[in-house]
């Protein structure tokens, strides 16, 4: 029984086959590839889907460099009108292996996270590393959260309401008008 989901496509390196001078993996995915990432990440369409990364072993782990390019549409948060966005994101990740005779933290207490540091490396456990995850997860943070066309905002949907406030502030407001009288 397997913990992780299938891959959606073939971006598994394992760190005990990789040679010391490292190796390339390349990913253009296909049509069928390109529909199940949109189906994941709720976008319209993925037109296109190509990375190509340079992995390197590095103390007991690996780091992987490179690129994604991709093309994406989705609808506006305004109109619904489908829109494109190209993305080009460059690749930089680390992973190492757990630290030896490292534990869990115990629920409830304090763990120390520096943010600021950006050589923050994942942790792998066992001797395979899965990019693809990487590569999708690269795309996701990506993507615009609010896709718009250029010059588009609410108010080009017209009016919002009845022209009168609403909402619990309003009503407090109207209580307060009220007493006054």
């Amino acid at each position: 029984m397997k913990d992780q989901p299938e891959p959606l496509f073939d971006a598994i390196v394992r760190i005990d086959k990789l040679p010391a001078s490292g190796r390339s993996v390349s990913v253009d995915a296909d049509a069928s590839t390109r529909e199940k990432i949109a189906k994941d990440m709720k976008l319209t369409s993925v037109e296109r889907f190509v990375a190509e990364l340079t992995v390197v072993p590095l103390r007991g782990g690996l780091r992987a460099q490179g690129w994604l390019k991709a093309r994406i549409t989705q609808p506006s948060v305004v109109t619904f009108e489908p829109i494109s966005q190209d993305i080009d994101e460059e690749v930089d990740r680390v992973f190492l292996p757990v630290p030896h005779g490292h534990q869990a933290p115990a629920p409830g207490s304090e763990v120390f996270i520096d943010l600021e540091d950006d050589d923050f490396p994942d942790h792998i456990d066992g001797p395979e590393v899965d990019l693809s995850a990487l590569l999708l997860e690269t795309l996701a943070l990506a993507i615009d959260p609010y896709p718009r066309r250029e010059g588009e905002d609410l108010n080009a949907l017209g009016p919002i309401g009845d022209g009168e406030e609403s909402g619990p502030f309003a009503a407090l407001a109207k209580l307060k008008d009220q007493d006054k009288s």
